[in-house]
């Protein structure tokens, strides 16, 4: 049986889902390791512990599907996004990563602005500098670490240090790079402009390739240490955002994404490199070649009903307490959350907005304060979704949804009735992995285009259409959107 094989490099486990022609999954093994945070805002992560993970998931992987390592036709990478791996010219860890959530970069995003222009900043990349991002994390090092920026000589992000020890390459993919604020998006690779103003030597980056192209065989000693077969192809892959929506389907101009996890994305597939020119959205390369994407972050969407659920009604099944808001019509009862408990990067760039319940009366119960969560995190999606659409963006009618807050009726139902279309539910659950498989697959040549080999093995089926309370919460979303201005002020004074 001929398989793929997509391996996830997350934040806390790394995931290798093997799948088969039919694009059914037919061996999935996790393995799981910690971060470190040396410092408040810090978060770091030790290279090897990726390493050590796909060494103990891949073989169980083939294990579970009862295949070996001859069988598997390529192998597509995905993974955590942004974090900054620092290699000497040998190909050895400097430093340990310095991860997506690290926070520690703020006076070097002020730089980054001020060195190249706020709006041109967007320009040439996309994207305003956010403390997520790789290349203030290079410019911290040169600041703080002058030792470790003397010996450096490659920069990698968290998957492609999977490949260096698969297959002895440096390599990237463009949905990645496009990430680390270094990229000319329009140009769909490294930016000298912005690498010379940053004062990053250009041999330090690796080559850039789209997402189904190979990038180089699995050596012998990568092969004995995972049961892989030796020569086995490498495809670039992509960013866990871009290969998501490769294995949801989002490949096309018009299919958009929303994924309610601990945070909330909602991801557009772009034929043309489009930007929100306040940089208050995301702009990428797309893992599909010759396309871009818009997405979308709030950072407490799944994770505002968790942090509910955990103080108020601790021990409550999540499918009981959601189903509880059911019983209340839309709006709550005149109650509004603010599902600020991280800050924000989407649409208020913000790292001091706070969460908020406005509009409380003795009236209301625990049914009327879950609603009103349920319905801020759409209120918050439906933030992003306009500045998308106002970015050039057609408004979608069909929206693919994932995650756990998809999993309520209730919950989808709001959803659909707050973003105005109807939410499809795919019924591939693996997630970044799948889509790292599916992109291999395009490598291996099974399939001539991404997009064929999504039309192939993705399905979804539609689960909830607007319905008659959409037009009154256009008024409520109305409401929503005039707090953040309000309260930010205090937001910020209690902060200090």
């Amino acid at each position: 049986m001929g398989v793929v094989l997509g391996i996830d490099v997350s934040t806390t486990a790394t995931k290798a889902v093997l799948v088969g022609e039919d694009g059914r999954v037919v061996g999935i093994a996790t393995s799981e390791y910690g971060f470190e945070v040396p410092r408040p805002l810090w978060s770091e992560q030790d290279p090897e512990l990726w390493w050590t993970a796909a060494q103990d998931a891949i073989p169980r992987a083939l294990a579970a599907a009862g295949v070996a390592g001859a069988d598997v036709a390529a192998v597509g990478l995905t993974g955590q996004m942004h974090g900054l791996v620092l290699l000497d010219a040998a190909g050895a860890v400097i430093r340990p990563a310095i991860l997506w959530n690290d926070q520690r970069t703020a006076a070097e995003c002020d730089a980054i602005r001020a060195a190249l222009g706020p709006a041109h900043l967007v320009e040439v990349t996309g994207n305003d500098a956010l403390t997520g991002f790789t290349a203030p994390k290079l410019a911290w090092v040169r600041a703080h670490e002058p030792d470790n920026w003397a010996r450096a000589a490659h920069v990698l992000l968290p998957k492609d240090y999977v490949r260096l020890k698969l297959t002895g390459e440096y390599a990237m993919d463009k949905a990645d790079g496009a990430g680390t604020l270094l990229f000319n998006l329009a140009a769909r690779n490294w930016s000298g402009e912005v690498l010379a103003a940053l004062g990053i030597d250009p041999a330090w980056m690796p080559p850039t390739y789209e997402g189904p192209v190979v990038t180089g065989v699995v050596t012998e000693a990568a092969a004995l240490a995972t049961g892989l077969r030796a020569g086995t192809p490498v495809v670039a892959g992509g960013g866990d955002q871009a290969a998501n929506a490769v294995g949801v389907g989002a490949v096309v101009p018009g299919r958009v994404a929303l994924s309610v996890g601990t945070s909330g994305v909602i991801f557009a597939t772009t034929e043309a490199p489009l930007y929100e020119p306040a940089g208050r959205v995301h702009a990428f390369c797309h893992a599909v070649p010759g396309r871009w994407h818009l997405m979308s972050v709030m950072l407490s969407a799944a994770g505002s009903l968790r942090w509910f659920r955990d103080a108020l009604a601790p021990g409550e099944a999540f499918g009981d307490l959601a189903a509880s808001a059911g019983e209340v019509p839309a709006g709550s009862g005149g109650v509004l959350f603010l599902p600020y408990l991280t800050g924000e990067r989407s649409p208020h760039p913000d790292p001091l907005a706070r969460g908020a319940f406005v509009g409380l009366t003795l009236g209301h119960d625990r049914r009327h304060l879950t609603r009103a969560v349920m319905e801020g995190v759409a209120f918050g999606l439906r933030d992003g979704l306009d500045l998308m659409v106002a970015a050039g963006m057609p408004r979608p009618s069909q929206i693919l949804g994932s995650g756990g807050g998809t999993a309520s009726p209730v919950w989808r139902q709001i959803l659909a009735d707050v973003l105005d279309a109807a939410i499809a539910t795919p019924t591939t659950t693996e997630g970044a992995a799948f889509g790292a498989a599916v992109l291999a697959s395009v490598g291996a040549g099974w399939f001539a285009t991404v997009e064929a080999a999504t039309d192939a093995v993705v399905r979804a089926t539609p689960v909830a259409e607007p319905g008659p309370d959409a037009p009154s919460y256009a008024e409520y979303h109305a409401r929503y959107r005039d707090l953040y201005p309000a309260l930010a002020p205090t937001f910020h004074r209690m902060a200090g």
